[in-house]
């Protein structure tokens, strides 16, 4: 088994040059390209207002989600060893208009722009679980590596703990509490970030505990784990666009219609704070 492990990981890497020859560099553009291999989770983060936010500030961004909700690594890992269509690929143009490519496999995905980063994570219920996440995380970075452009990097988005109230079945994993959930994930993302094949890790999960602890509360989800529509999404959004066009999430003109001032401020602290202490939670005074 060691042997058929390692002539699959040289394969791959052998079919990584072929391909680092025929794609243009992600720096070539002056567009920011940025696809995640997530669920629901890198939905509420990158689907919602990350667009928005970009133009605002000037910059091109295109943005790819292949989604399969609640997918963990494993099953990311298992589609791509058998090339299965078995994502709905929803893609945001740098004009900002939403197209989605159901039946859709990882390879189809990573051949269809020159990406800048790619984005990984867990499933939200084994998000803090490092033994877990180590089964399969590996291979599939091997694997994304072998199918874009040799200078093309590799995130991991740091997701966030379920709301205290919570009755996700996974939040067992954690004793239903949501501070335990809160350090488990944040051990994962240091573990992580250690190793150094990430460029850096998207401290999502901080921003929204950061943002818990302000005057709005434990109130930023709609359903105990999936991120409220408005102020939640947003708070994570600006996370991403601080950590991608390293800038000030504070200093964002853009605010979605129904996210009013105060609640726009404390996401803006939220996010920039995280941004900064990204493995510690940061108290929002207002």
């Amino acid at each position: 088994m060691k042997k058929l492990s390692l002539l699959f990981v040289v394969l791959l890497l052998q079919l990584q040059f072929i391909f680092a020859q025929e794609k243009k560099s992600p720096s070539d553009d002056d567009v920011m390209k940025v696809l995640a291999i997530g669920n629901s989770f890198s939905e509420d983060a990158l689907e919602n207002y990350l667009h928005e936010l970009a133009t605002a500030a000037g910059k091109k961004i295109v943005i790819g989600n292949l989604y399969i909700g609640g997918a963990p690594l494993e099953l990311h890992l298992n589609n791509a060893h058998n090339n299965l269509k078995a994502y709905s690929y929803r893609k945001i143009g740098e004009d900002g208009k939403k197209v989605t490519k159901d039946s859709t496999s990882l390879e189809d995905a990573l051949a269809d722009e020159n990406w800048d980063y790619v984005s990984l994570q867990q499933a939200s219920p084994l998000s803090g679980k490092l033994d877990v996440i180590n089964e399969s995380l590996t291979d599939l970075w091997t694997y994304v590596f072998a199918h874009v452009h040799s200078s093309t990097k590799l995130l991991y988005h740091q997701t966030w703990a379920y709301q205290q109230d919570s009755k996700h079945e996974g939040f067992k994993n954690y004793n239903n509490d949501q501070l335990t959930m809160y350090d488990s994930i944040m051990h994962v993302s240091k573990e992580l970030e250690k190793i150094g094949d990430y460029a850096f890790i998207v401290p999502s999960g901080t921003a929204i505990q950061n943002f818990r602890t302000s005057s709005v509360g434990d109130k930023l989800t709609r359903d105990g784990y999936h991120l409220n529509l408005d102020y939640g999404r947003y708070a994570a959004a600006l996370t991403w666009y601080g950590k991608l066009f390293n800038l000030d999430p504070r200093k964002t003109s853009y605010k979605p219609e129904k996210v009013s001032d105060l609640e726009a401020k404390i996401a803006r602290e939220a996010a920039h704070k995280a941004i900064r202490k990204p493995y510690k939670i940061s108290k929002i005074r207002k």
